[in-house]
């Protein structure tokens, strides 16, 4: 069976006789893994459509359970992002984590999508690249159905008052519902602001586009790291990504 498909490369990794395979996004399939023949060191279109950051049109052999690559198309390739080290690790960031969210063969087009807002986004972004990364986290949860609850406290339903974040309930805590709960000795109970909270707000409500001009600072950036990070691993069984120690936070 044939499938022509728009794609976005994750991984490329070098096999047997010459061969490469890649990790693609398929817009249609969801993610799958691919055999190519096709040479990623070539200068034509072709080679640059199987690297990673690419953005590219494929025509797919599916055999059983097996996919190969037979030909493919640039539609964009964010050669940008390569330029500068620190926004290179951050948005191989970004594909790792989308790797590791994504089953095998589960379209998710609304994903697919705010992947390539992401590098929209990152391609002319001078500065402050964790604030990308984690709205992109946070909107790729929500996406999965994962939204942590940070209208209300997730315990009593109260609106005012919330300075903390539950890792295990899933949202924000008043005081009182923390206070209850303080002898628990709950080491991913986090206290936040109110800016903490409202950039939480605006990255779920927003498109991720809206943030172009938005740099969080340091203190924000450390906190909602923290939580995103303990928040993924607690829900979605995600522990800590290989790409994750090269980030910066400035």
């Amino acid at each position: 069976m044939y499938i022509e498909t728009e794609g976005i490369i994750l991984k490329q990794i070098k096999a047997a006789n010459g061969r490469r395979m890649v990790l693609l996004f398929s817009k249609k399939n969801g993610k799958i893994s691919a055999g190519t023949g096709m040479n990623e060191r070539g200068r034509n279109r072709s080679a640059l459509a199987i690297r990673p950051f690419t953005h590219g049109k494929y025509s797919i052999y599916k055999s059983y359970d097996s996919y190969n690559i037979n030909t493919a198309e640039v539609i964009k390739a964010y050669y940008k992002i390569g330029e500068d080290i620190d926004k290179y690790m951050c948005a191989s960031f970004i594909l790792e984590f989308t790797e590791k969210l994504l089953p095998e063969d589960m379209p998710s087009p609304e994903l697919f999508k705010l992947l390539l807002d992401f590098f929209d986004l990152m391609e002319n972004r001078m500065k402050k690249y964790m604030t990308p990364a984690i709205a992109f986290q946070m909107k790729a949860i929500q996406i999965m159905g994962m939204t942590p609850e940070i209208m209300q406290c997730v315990s009593c339903g109260k609106k005012e008052g919330l300075a903390f974040f539950s890792i295990r309930d899933g949202g924000t805590l008043c005081g009182d519902c923390r206070n209850i709960n303080i002898n628990n000795n709950d080491e991913l109970i986090y206290d936040i602001n109110f800016d903490t909270i409202n950039a939480l707000r605006y990255f779920l409500v927003n498109n991720l586009k809206s943030i172009e001009n938005i740099a969080l600072n340091e203190e924000i950036l450390t906190k909602l790291q923290k939580i995103t990070k303990e928040y993924r691993a607690y829900h979605l069984s995600m522990a800590e990504l290989l790409s994750e120690d090269f980030l910066k936070i400035d």
